[in-house]
């Protein structure tokens, strides 16, 4: 089977990109493990919604159509509007089409998979970058007796054991989880390392608002000094609510949720935790602060001060004044630890060397480092929103023009890309 570009992925990333390829009319086919929208549909928790506002669904050709714009979608709306985008566009997808290797062809690309064989001259990789959950290795040192999860195992508090539970990890994963949980019944002690603390709503408007319109969600990885860095940071302390209530480690506190420093390592059944907690929270909020300055200067600079709420700021991240370096694992107090602590993306079949020590692909804002190879869907990857699914059209329109430039040159002189234009 040939095709000029395969897009590997049926997610709002690859479904962006395959519009901006359809525009181009750059014949395409989208491949799919699963359904459409899969990891929406097998890799979430029950209770799980967007950390995004329902207006910030937008997609190429496509938005927000409700009634309820400052709402947050639940999972199941999440999927429905994306198999609605998937038909309006026609995408041309595959579904349950497993790709098990990319390889270099010397004129292209072969992706094999166990419905046969794609030959293509491009392909995007647009599989997500929260494929396989980060467990540590300190893991193994974890008593039997101790059941885990990670977040894509994890459904609902009534699949846990009765008896305390350790959450290990407070960006948006961790902190939603240890909330639902100590609602459930259950003392729940979350570990807390790095963190990025915002309020859900500021001057009567939600966060995602201000950093929209003041244009923090389109900053350019090219304008960042450490892009490397950037792209690691953990993902807000958000959660999606009716209310829009705040999330973060004070309400947890509020309703008796235990805060611990970070899992440093586990010596004979003893889980051994940082000291840092007090010095990573100061952190937060301090960069927090830093964000509503930035807020704060745009809306006087734009005449919104008369408009909206005034300035505020919020009470420092409360720490008590000891927190305990160790809990006892084999006492029984904590019978379940949940894996907050993050993910990596999954490139297990991609035969074409362009992985870096850590199994990332490398990249130039989603040109990779081979020929008509390119990335969708990771965080920064062009912009702050990249991870969003607001991030995706912006992204796709970029990427298929460096596409279409680089098939236009192979055909005029093979083995010539195109140079990506910064802006």
């Amino acid at each position: 089977m040939r095709v000029t570009t395969v897009v590997i992925g049926a997610g709002h990333a690859g479904l962006a990109m395959s519009w901006s390829l359809a525009r181009r009319s750059i014949d395409h086919v989208v491949l799919e493990r699963g359904e459409v929208a899969n990891s929406w549909r097998t890799e979430r928790w029950d209770s799980l919604r967007l950390l995004t506002p329902n207006w910030q669904s937008r997609l190429p050709g496509y938005g927000y159509q409700g009634s309820d714009p400052d709402g947050f979608r639940t999972m199941r709306e999440t999927i429905d509007f994306i198999e609605r985008y998937a038909g309006v566009i026609a995408a041309p997808i595959r579904t349950h089409t497993n790709v098990t290797s990319v390889r270099n062809s010397g004129e292209g690309y072969d992706v094999a998979t166990d419905q046969g064989v794609w030959k293509c001259q491009a392909v995007v990789l647009a599989t997500g970058a929260c494929n396989i959950p980060l467990v540590p290795a300190l893991a193994e040192a974890i008593p039997s007796t101790i059941g885990t999860l990670t977040p894509m195992q994890y459904r609902n508090p009534g699949q846990l054991e009765a008896g305390g539970v350790l959450v290990v990890g407070a960006s948006a994963t961790g902190i939603q989880i240890a909330d639902e949980i100590h609602r459930s019944g259950r003392p729940v002690t979350l570990a807390v390392g790095e963190h990025v603390r915002v309020p859900r709503v500021y001057r009567g408007r939600d966060i995602q608002w201000w950093m929209d319109a003041a244009g923090v969600l389109n900053e350019r990885y090219d304008e960042i000094d450490d892009i490397g860095r950037a792209r690691n940071v953990p993902s807000l302390q958000l959660a999606g609510s009716d209310d829009r209530w705040t999330l973060d480690l004070n309400s947890l506190t509020a309703i008796g949720v235990k805060h611990i420093g970070r899992l440093a390592g586990i010596n004979d059944g003893k889980a051994l935790f940082s000291g840092s907690l007090r010095n990573q929270c100061a952190l937060a909020d301090l960069k927090m602060n830093r964000l509503l300055d930035t807020i704060d200067e745009w809306a006087a600079a734009h005449g919104l001060d008369s408009e909206v709420s005034p300035k505020q700021r919020f009470a420092p991240t409360k720490v008590e004044a000891s927190p305990p370096l160790g809990i006892d694992l084999k006492r029984g107090g904590i019978r379940t630890i949940i894996w907050a602590t993050g993910f990596r993306p999954d490139y297990s079949w991609l035969d074409v060397p362009v992985l870096d020590r850590k199994g990332r692909v490398r990249h130039d804002g989603g040109v990779v480092d081979a020929p008509g190879m390119y990335l969708m869907g990771i965080p920064f990857l062009r912009r702050r929103k990249s991870s969003l699914i607001d991030g995706a059209a912006d992204d796709a329109r970029d990427l298929s023009a460096h596409l279409a430039a680089y098939l236009n040159q192979r055909s005029a002189v093979p083995h010539s890309a195109p140079q990506l234009l910064s802006r």
